[in-house]
Parts: structure tokens; sequence; C-alpha cells
């Protein structure tokens, strides 16, 4: 018998004759040695994949967390975005009324009455990138577009509180100017017509209206828009029923096409008070209050004399 080979019985069923195969010994220990190294690698394989998938796994999950956290920042940041451009809004609703005040005031041209810049800002969004890199550089371009802006509104703010300040210093000192002064609607409607040329609703020609025209019901309340003596309460040519206030200091008022008087010349009248009811007399084509102020004689747009929004 050689005992440099292995011998392999195949037994093929019952009806089959058996079969012997002979397998070198260096064969067989090479063909088991393969085996064993293919497992060993298979083995290798599977666990170092297993490895990286718990890995992926784990990877995914900071992944979710991460644009988790991402959205709650982007909302966060969108909402501050948001308080910051109200904030911007109310500032420049703030140099609007200022600007008013300056000019019932005369302080228009005051060193205070600096150019001011708003409009810095804008809306402000997180992109959809999911790399933590991307991100983070966002995140901080996203703190310092902010922070820009909060530094010029806050500059601002500081220019607008010494504007501020520098007004009631007028105001305090000029009370009796401030009373004589016409700063409210003198009716509540709406302005159909505005200060400066205009097509004329007559002829069809150019024309200079100086005044508002303020649409409002017939029998509306009309208010005086400051202290003062009314001087006219009459029909005047083109006005109709009119009221005319002199408030001192060069100022006058005047209310146009009126349906009923409730004051007389001579009575000294309070901001607030009711002077006539609205109405349709005179150069009209409906109910509506016509209304002018005029600074020694000269038409000025009422628009620089009506402080509330």
């Amino acid at each position: 018998m050689n005992k440099d080979v292995y011998t392999i019985v195949v037994f093929p069923g019952s009806t089959g004759s058996l079969k012997r195969i002979q397998v070198p010994k260096r064969w067989f220990r090479a063909s088991i040695g393969a085996i064993l190294v293919l497992l060993v690698g298979i083995a290798g394989s599977s666990t170092y994949l297993s490895q990286r998938y718990f890995q992926l796994v784990g990877d995914e999950a900071e992944l979710i967390e991460l644009r988790r956290e991402s959205k709650i920042r982007k909302i966060q940041v969108e909402k501050f975005a948001h308080q910051v451009k109200n904030f911007e809004s109310e500032m420049t609703r703030l140099e609007r009324f200022e600007k008013k005040l300056r000019v019932i005031t005369a302080l228009e041209d005051s060193p205070q009455a600096v150019a001011k810049n708003w409009g810095v800002g804008g809306s402000y969004g997180l992109s959809s990138h999911s790399l933590t890199t991307s991100l983070a550089r966002e995140a901080r371009s996203l703190a310092d577009k902010l922070s820009n802006n909060l530094g010029h509104l806050t500059t601002q703010a500081k220019i607008q509180t010494i504007s501020f300040q520098e007004l009631d210093d007028y105001f305090k000192s000029q009370q009796s100017l401030l009373l004589a002064t016409p700063s409210i609607w003198p009716t509540r409607g709406w302005v159909t017509s505005g200060f400066g040329f205009r097509k004329s609703p007559f002829t069809g020609l150019r024309e200079k209206h100086e005044g508002w025209d303020i649409a409002a019901r017939s029998g509306s309340a009309v208010r005086a828009t400051a202290d003062g003596l009314v001087v006219v309460q009459g029909r005047e040519y083109g006005y109709g029923n009119m009221v005319e206030i002199d408030h001192g200091y060069g100022l006058v008022t005047r209310y146009g096409h009126n349906s009923k008087h409730m004051v007389k010349v001579g009575d000294w009248v309070k901001r607030g008070q009711i002077v006539a009811l609205v109405g349709s007399t005179g150069r009209s084509t409906g109910p509506h209050l016509h209304y002018e102020v005029l600074l020694n004689g000269v038409p000025m747009n009422p628009k620089n004399y009506i402080l509330e929004d």
C-alpha cells in the first residue's frame, strides 16, 4: 500500500460499484491549508465588515442628530433675524417720525439731523448641506452677518437717542409753539387727492392742489389740528362752507366743503375740538374734507404736519 497517498472511497449507491480515489498527501495537506486560509480570511473579512457596518450605523445616527440640530439652529437663527428685521423697521418708522418733528419744529438743518443709512440686513436661512464643515462655515457666516447688522443698528439707535433728546429739549422750551403746531388728522378717512399738481376733476386740466382731500362719511367730525383762533367761518368761493383757524407763529389751517359749522369767528379752539362736520359744499364731487396748512401764507404739504401714522 502506498504510504504517500490518501485513498478516498466513494459509495455511489446500492447498485453502483465502489470507487477509490487516491490523493497525494502533499496535495491533500495543501488543500487543507488553503481551506483554512480561506476560512480565516472569510472570518477576518466578516469581522472587519461587521465593525464597519456598526461604525456606519453610528455615523448615520450622528449625521441625523447633526441635521436635527441644524434644523433647530436654522429656526432659531431665522427667528432672531426676523426680530432684527422688525427692529430695523421700527428704527425706520422712528426716523420718519423724527423727520416730521424736525419739519414742524424747523430743526431739519440741525447738526443732529444727519443722514442715517437704514436698509441693512435681509432674510437669512441655512442651506441643506449635510457635511459638518459646511454647517459650521454657514453658521459662522450667519453669525457674522447678524453681528454686523446688530452693531449697525446699535449705532443708529444711539444717534436716534441723541436726536430725540434734542427734540425733547426743544419741546420743553417751546410748549406754546407745540400747542399751536398742527399735528393730528383733521378727520378720519382716505386721502383721495394729495398735495401738489394734479388733473382737475372738473376741467381735466393740470392744476395745483394746495392741500389734502380726505374722503369721509358725510357728517363725520372735523377737528382742529392745533390750538388757535377761528378767523373765518362761512361760505368761501371754491371751498364751500369753510373754517379757517389762525394758530399764531405764521401757521393757519383751513377746513373746506363742510356741511355744518360748530364754531364761530372769535372762538378759541383746542387741538382735537370739533369745529365742523364733513360735507360736499362748494366745488366738490362728493363728501370729503379739503384740508390746508399755510406757513406765512405759503401752502405746505399737510403730510409734514400729521405725526400719527
